[in-house]
This record gives structure tokens, sequence and C-alpha cells, in this order.
């Protein structure tokens, strides 16, 4: 087994990045936290340049998530441990896959079994099949899966389930194809920034669309969604609107 472990951490909150980095030196001496990073996308430079042996991620983050992140590592063979904010959370991609996670405000001794497991993983170089096995569980979920953070805990979404995101006070409600709807405390503006929307689009402040879904656009102003919702679109967007859906 090595001696010396190199990790990092991936949080957007400043304070879980510092209290974590803090627990892991006074309990594992023999771990080396070397980058602490809020951005993903740095993150992500950092681990196909330098291939850490422990990676500390939150799942959930604006624009990508931890599992985005895992699934634009180029080898990712590496020891993961998920940290999440949600307690109620049951996402089984993980659970098939062996894969640690830890829950926020993180427990002690949650923490050390966590991390003596993945210190024992290491040694077994299993990671790489058990993050492959991950990725495939999430295809498996759908074509492209999102994290939602709601009232509850967390839920895993297939972005074809979803018609359409509309921000209400801050919140966003989400519309999906089952007539059934769901409510984020995400602002509709982090969902407009996520990668894995690309087929998405922001027809109004309040309004992010899934293209895929649109049956009909009117001149006075509206989309008819299939489901027969009508959307209004903003004045501004209009023409970019109109020139990105005749090239679809």
């Amino acid at each position: 087994m090595k001696t010396k472990i190199n990790a990092i951490i991936i949080d957007d909150e400043k304070n879980a990045l510092e209290s974590l980095a803090l627990k892991i030196a006074r309990y594992f001496p023999q771990i080396t936290v070397t980058h602490k990073f809020q951005n993903p996308q740095k993150a992500l430079q950092e681990i196909n340049q330098n291939h850490p042996d422990l990676v500390f991620i939150d799942i959930e983050m604006p624009i990508l998530s931890g599992f985005d992140v895992l699934s634009k590592i180029e080898n990712p063979n590496f020891e993961i441990i998920f940290v999440t904010a949600y307690s109620e959370y049951a996402i089984d991609a993980i659970k098939h896959s062996a894969i640690g996670y830890i829950i926020k405000p993180i427990d002690n001794d949650e923490l050390k079994l966590a991390i003596e497991n993945a210190l024992k993983n290491i040694s077994q170089k299993s990671a790489l099949e058990k993050n492959q096995q991950l990725l495939q569980n999430l295809v498996n979920n759908g074509n492209s899966t999102i994290v939602i953070p709601t009232q509850k805990g967390l839920s895993l979404l297939k972005t074809a389930d979803i018609i359409r995101f509309e921000g209400i006070d801050g919140y966003t409600q989400i519309i999906l194809k089952n007539t059934s709807s769901i409510l984020s405390s995400y602002s509709i503006g982090k969902f407009s920034k996520m990668e894995r929307l690309h087929h998405f689009y922001l027809v109004h402040k309040s309004h992010f669309i899934n293209l895929n879904y649109m049956n009909e656009y009117l001149n006075e102003g509206y989309i008819i969604m299939n489901n027969k919702d009508k959307v209004p679109i903003a004045k501004a967007k209009r023409t970019t609107f109109l020139e990105k859906i005749r090239n679809i």
C-alpha cells in the first residue's frame, strides 16, 4: 500500500472545503490534500494532468455536478468519496458501484470509515473498474441525468423526462412528461448553465424549455409545448430562438 496518498477536494462551498481538509489532516496524516477547488472545471484540469489517488467531491454543484465531473475525466483511476448535504437521498448508481459517500455535516466516524475503505481500495487498485461501473449505471438511468436538490433531498432525473423549467421566486418548478412536477431550490439561472441541458433553451428569464418537446411557435410571442403548456418568449430572444430551431 502507498505510504503517501495525494488527494483533492471539490466543493463549491469554501467553508466545506476548509473544514474537510482540516479533518483529513487531523485523522489521516498520510493523506496530503494537494488542491482544494470551488470550480469543478479547474479541478478537471488538475485531475487529468496529475492523477490524484483520492478525490472528495460534492454531488450537488452548479453547472457541473459531481457525476458530470467524473464523466469528463479521461482515466478515472482513483478512489472517490462523494459528499452530499442531503441525508435522505438514495442514489442506486453509487451504492451498486460500491463507491463511498458521506453526509454533510460530516460525522467524524463516518468520515474515518469512508477514508479507511478508500485506502484499502487504493491498495487493491479497483478504482477504475468501479468508476466505470458508476458511469454505466448513470447511463442506464437515462441518456443524461442531472441531480436536483429538493425539499426532501436529491432527485436524479433523466433530462429526457423534463419538459421545461419555470422560475418562481428564486426557486424552480420542473415540469415532467409524466404530468408531475418537482420544486427545486436551485434558481433557473443555475439550470440554464448546466452543460447536460444543451438541448434546452432559455426563452424568457423565467422559462427554460426542452426543444424536443416544443410543438408550435406563435407569432404573438408564445411557444406551445407538447403537454399543451403555453410558454412566453421574450421579445429580445425571438430572433435568435427562431434561428436556432430552424437549424435543428
